[in-house]
């Protein structure tokens, strides 16, 4: 859960890295990794409880990791930033980085910040609407979620539409939708999911599932099929672009 302060947050990680997903990927960032989340993905890669330590990484790529104490003041992040130079943004990720806006709102960075989120609190969102430049928001398929009741599924859902209104592509933000595809995603639901933020966002990424790395699957995972992942991707083109990239830094083991 966020910090009761607003000058303070509880962040899991700190450091510098290429994005690795969407359709920035390859792009220098520096990532805030924030503890804390507010949903339960079936293939959730990342563990986000909080911890009385934050990692932060001062040189990329080291592996050497110096225990900042947690919570981390809104002076002390803007100075473990510092050393990272010719950036594209400051990612915000998590976790879920909206259970922080207070925090990110004060936030005082020279380089643009790039929030990703599962766009689930819009009245969070709609408090980072004048500091977020680069918007890459998932969309979490009801299906995905674990434990989630019949009744919850229609607000999840409305929740996250509302979200990429209030942060949709204008002419200082860019806005887009990764959706993770796996064996048992149904393209009918997905469809629907990309015709409600299909006006919001610059383009959609279908993000294959895939079975390496730490991540959480079902006994008997596979992933979906080739066929069906471009059959999925020639039937949004007639909404919006799309895009099939799958994440690039586990690919090659970066963080």
């Amino acid at each position: 859960m966020p910090s009761s302060d607003r000058e303070s947050a509880h962040i899991k990680e700190i450091f510098c890295s290429v994005q690795g997903e969407g359709p920035y990927v390859g792009t220098r960032q520096a990532f805030v990794r924030f503890s804390g989340c507010n949903l339960n993905c079936n293939y959730c890669d990342t563990a986000f409880e909080n911890s009385g330590t934050c990692d932060y990484e001062k040189v990329e790529g080291s592996g050497i990791f110096e225990k900042v104490p947690n919570p981390v003041s809104v002076e002390n992040l803007e100075s473990m930033l510092q050393p990272f130079n010719r950036l594209h943004s400051v990612s915000l990720t998590g976790g879920e980085p909206l259970l922080n806006a207070d925090f990110i709102e004060k936030l005082n960075l020279s380089v643009p910040l790039y929030l990703e989120s599962n766009m689930t609190l819009p009245e969070q969102a709609r408090k980072l609407r004048e500091n977020i430049s680069y918007v890459a928001g998932d969309f979490k398929l009801p299906e995905a979620i674990r434990e989630i009741s019949p009744e919850t599924r229609e607000v999840h859902v409305e929740n996250t539409i509302e979200c990429f209104r209030l942060l949709r592509k204008n002419s200082s933000r860019d806005c887009f939708c990764k959706i993770v595809v796996g064996r048992n995603t149904k393209p009918e639901t997905v469809f629907l999911a990309a015709e409600a933020i299909a006006p919001y966002v610059s383009c959609i990424i279908l993000q294959p599932e895939t079975p390496i790395g730490s991540a959480v699957r079902t006994p008997g995972f596979t992933q979906a099929s080739v066929q069906a992942i471009i059959e999925l991707q020639k039937t949004l083109l007639e909404l919006t672009d799309t895009r099939i990239i799958p994440q690039t830094h586990r690919m090659w083991g970066c963080l």
